[in-house]
C-alpha cells in the first residue's frame, strides 16, 4: 500500500508534504501518536495474512481441518519435543481462555496428532509421529514458499528481529492497557 500525501502550506507559504496515516478507524486516530492506529491497521491485515498462510500452509502439508490456533497450538505442542501442560501452553501463547486452547487440543488429539498424558495431577501433551510427520512437512514447505520468497539478506533480517522486539514490547503495553481497561 501506497501512502497518500497532501500538500500543506508551510510557514514560508510553499507547499510541504505531508503524510496520511493509513488506518482502519479513522475516529481513533490519536494526536499523541497517529503511528500507534497505522500499527494497529498493519497488524489486523498482518494477522489475517499470517492466519491465512499457516491455515494453507497445514493444509498442505495435509492437515486441511485445521484454525489458525489449532496449527499454532500443535505447533507449541510440538516445540522442544516436551510435553506441555495446558496452562503452560496458555501461559505462552498468551490466551487467557483456556477453553480455546482446550478445544484445539481436544481436536488435535482427535486427529491423532497429538497425545495426552498423565503425570501424578498433571496432564501434558505432546505430538504423535503422525504428529511430528505434519508440522516437519510443514517447515519444508514454510522453507520452499516463504523463506525463499523472502529471500533476506543480513539487513533484512536485523529488521525483522527489530519489529520481533517491538512486537513483544507493544503486546506488553496491550496487556497492561487491557487490565486497566478491565478495571474501569
Amino acid at each position: 500500500m501506497s501512502r497518500r500525501k497532501t500538500s500543506t502550506p508551510s510557514a514560508a507559504g510553499a507547499p510541504t508534504e505531508t503524510r496520511r496515516p493509513i488506518v482502519s478507524s479513522a475516529h481513533l486516530v490519536s494526536p499523541r501518536s497517529s503511528e500507534l492506529s497505522e500499527f494497529e491497521f498493519g497488524l489486523i491485515v498482518s494477522n489475517n495474512a499470517f492466519s491465512r498462510w499457516i491455515v494453507h500452509c497445514m493444509a498442505a502439508a495435509g492437515l486441511r481441518e485445521l484454525t489458525p490456533l489449532d496449527v499454532l497450538v500443535l505447533h507449541h505442542v510440538n516445540h522442544r519435543a516436551r510435553g506441555k501442560r495446558l496452562s503452560d501452553i496458555c501461559f505462552i501463547m498468551n490466551v487467557e481462555d483456556t477453553h480455546l486452547i482446550n478445544y484445539s487440543l481436544k481436536k488435535l488429539q482427535n486427529l491423532g496428532v497429538v497425545e495426552s498424558s498423565r503425570n501424578g495431577k498433571d496432564v501434558t501433551y505432546a505430538t504423535t509421529d503422525a504428529g511430528r510427520r505434519h508440522v516437519e512437512r510443514y517447515r519444508e514447505i514454510r522453507e520452499a514458499c516463504l523463506v525463499s520468497a523472502l529471500n533476506a539478506n543480513e539487513t533484512l533480517n536485523h529488521e525483522i528481529g527489530e519489529l520481533a522486539r517491538l512486537l513483544r514490547v507493544l503486546s506488553g503495553v496491550y496487556d497492561q492497557a487491557a487490565r486497566a481497561a478491565a478495571s474501569l
